[in-house]
């Protein structure tokens, strides 16, 4: 198995991490969030619009929310079956052991069925991250992607580093590594999500993707500056104050 990936926590990350702890406690023991059922929908359907609008879906909060509840949307039929299937990905998520690859290689189905070739399966070919014309990433050849995730999870079930910094590396390793055909973006947000959730389940109906998408142009260049680096500090660094901000966000007094 490798080594642990490259990181450096910051001063200012271990300040975030501190203060996500005592804002998930507080949202989870001095208010009625884990109960509200109402606002966990809310924040779903937010989660799953921003999740994909990330990835240049068009269609809005409301039509997203038209879609979930089974009302006909005219829009294009590859967005709308994004819609669905990210939303049975989520429902999915406290099903998932966010260390084994093949429930990783599940939530890759129910997050692409219908519409990548390759859904669930690790991709067959090459693969870039384009800014227009110009590569900007070329994720890891295919021959070595299984053993890349594998090494990947091995090193995650056996690092005692906190789940609120490890989902932040396994999120930008899953980017670097760029695993499947379609849908990295997507898996690398929901997997980050798991890691939170299965640490404290509030997680689980905090939209931190909403954060990410107000953000995305940061989101965009926390990636590439931890690629120049090769070291993930810098990604850990902006994730971490997104998920501290989308916490916030749902405590009394909060803005989202």
């Amino acid at each position: 198995m490798m080594g642990a990936p490259p990181y450096t926590i910051t001063l200012k990350a271990a300040d975030y991490m501190a203060k996500i702890m005592e804002a998930a406690l507080r949202l989870e023991l001095g208010t009625g969030f884990t109960r509200d059922v109402r606002l966990h929908r809310e924040n779903r359907l937010r989660t799953i619009y921003s999740s994909l609008a990330i990835e240049g879906n068009s269609l809005t909060l409301g039509e997203v929310t038209a879609v979930i509840e089974g009302k006909l949307v005219a829009g294009r039929q590859a967005e709308i079956k994004e819609v669905k299937n990210a939303y049975e990905a989520y429902d999915a998520i406290m099903t998932l052991d966010p260390y084994a690859v093949k429930d990783f290689l599940m939530a890759h189905a129910l997050m692409t069925q219908g519409l990548v070739a390759e859904s669930g399966r690790f991709r067959s070919g090459d693969v870039g991250v384009f800014d227009g014309d110009v590569v900007v990433h070329i994720g890891a050849r295919p021959q070595f992607v299984a053993g890349l995730v594998e090494d990947l999870f091995g090193w995650a079930r056996a690092s005692e580093l906190h789940p609120i910094l490890k989902s932040a590396v396994l999120h930008y390793e899953i980017e670097t590594i760029h695993p499947f055909a379609d849908g990295n973006g997507r898996m690398g947000r929901l997997w980050q999500t798991l890691v939170l959730a299965k640490w404290n389940p509030v997680f689980a109906w905090i939209p931190m993707e909403s954060v990410l998408y107000r953000n995305r142009q940061q989101y965009y260049e926390a990636i590439s500056s931890a690629r120049r680096a090769n070291d993930s500090g810098a990604f850990i660094e902006f994730t971490l104050s997104a998920i501290l901000e989308s916490v916030a966000s749902q405590t009394p007094g909060g803005t989202e």
